[in-house]
This record gives structure tokens, C-alpha cells and sequence, in this order.
């Protein structure tokens, strides 16, 4: 049975981007706060298109103990390894669902990686494309709430709305052309 591997944090980053010092604390570029699907990070300075902003950390597993695991925090590696994310530690886990992200994902052996494939405002939600799967499996049931999929089901309830009042409008004018064919026909 393979040995549990516990991730060593990034150098005193902690796996995180460093803005610099203050009060001899490490500033990082984002903080966790509310966001439209519970929490999230959000960017407090700006961040270039291709910076790195935080490693995602946690216990390396065999593919085989994952099936036991029973947490959305996990990470596929590849075939045989995944992270378990689910410290409170690993801040990345609060990045968010995006069917159009600001970032990315990249994996350098056992190590996940996320830098920003945008230049990112601060305020602005700090977001990446989970994959298919994981998906399929946790999000499309309840409904994507990134900003693209919001846009997309309120232009589809407008056009709804629209077709609904012109079907309306349609029946209207027919019953009251009928009601005027049969008030002028003779009796």
C-alpha cells in the first residue's frame, strides 16, 4: 500500500503568491469573501495574464483511496494520484466554477498550479473551468451560476417572455377578428 504523502507547503509562500511584506506578515494578491456560490477568492491588487497565484495543496492519494474519500476537494493528478484539498489550509479550494475563467490550472508532476490566463482586476473573482466531469457530477444539477451561464438563462427567459406576448398578442387578434367576422355575418 503506497505511503500518504503530505504536500510540502511552496517555500514561506505557502503555496501562494507573494505581494510583499506588511507589519512583517506576507501579503498575498486575493482574499476569501462571499461570492455568489458561497465563498471565493477574490483579487485585492492587480494580477498580470501568466502570474502564478496559489498551488493547490493537500495529502498526495493513490487513485484507489480517492474511493473511500467522500469530499469535493479533490484534485486529479493524473491516472494514479490525487490531491485531497479539503484543508482549510489549501486556499485554492475557494477558487470557483467558471464556464469561462480568469484562470487556470497547469500540473508539474505532482504539483497543481494556478496562474491567471487574464489580466484580473482586484474585486474581480478569481475563477477557473472545473472540467466535464466534475460538472456533470456536482454543478449541473444545481445550475452553473458563473456569469456566463447567468447571462445565458436570462436571455432565455427574455426570448421565453417575448414569445409568450407575441403568442398572446397572435390569439388575441385572431379571437377578436372572429368575434368581428361573426358580428358583421348575417343572420
Amino acid at each position: 500500500m503506497p505511503v500518504r504523502k503530505s504536500r510540502k507547503a511552496n517555500g514561506k509562500a505557502n503555496g501562494h503568491a507573494i505581494l510583499g511584506k506588511a507589519n512583517g506578515a506576507d501579503v498575498y494578491p486575493f482574499r476569501v469573501g462571499r461570492s455568489r456560490t458561497g465563498l471565493g477568492i477574490f483579487a485585492t491588487a492587480p494580477i498580470k495574464k501568466g502570474k502564478f497565484i496559489v498551488e493547490y495543496v493537500g495529502p498526495i492519494l493513490s487513485n484507489k483511496e480517492c474511493e473511500t474519500v467522500e469530499n469535493k476537494y479533490l484534485f486529479e493528478v493524473n491516472a494514479r494520484w490525487t490531491i485531497d484539498g479539503s484543508s482549510r489550509k489549501n486556499v485554492a479550494r475557494y477558487i470557483n466554477h467558471s464556464c469561462r475563467g480568469n484562470s487556470d490550472v497547469y500540473i508539474n508532476g505532482h504539483r497543481i498550479k494556478i496562474r491567471a490566463i487574464k489580466n484580473i482586476e482586484p474585486g474581480q473573482e478569481i475563477t477557473y473551468d472545473y472540467g466535464k466531469d466534475h460538472f456533470n457530477a456536482y454543478i449541473k444539477p444545481h445550475g452553473c451560476k458563473c456569469d456566463k451561464c447567468l447571462a445565458k438563462r436570462a436571455k432565455e427567459r427574455a426570448e421565453a417572455r417575448a414569445a409568450n406576448a407575441r403568442k398572446k398578442k397572435r390569439l388575441a387578434r385572431k379571437l377578436a377578428q372572429s368575434a368581428a367576422g361573426r358580428s358583421q355575418s348575417p343572420q
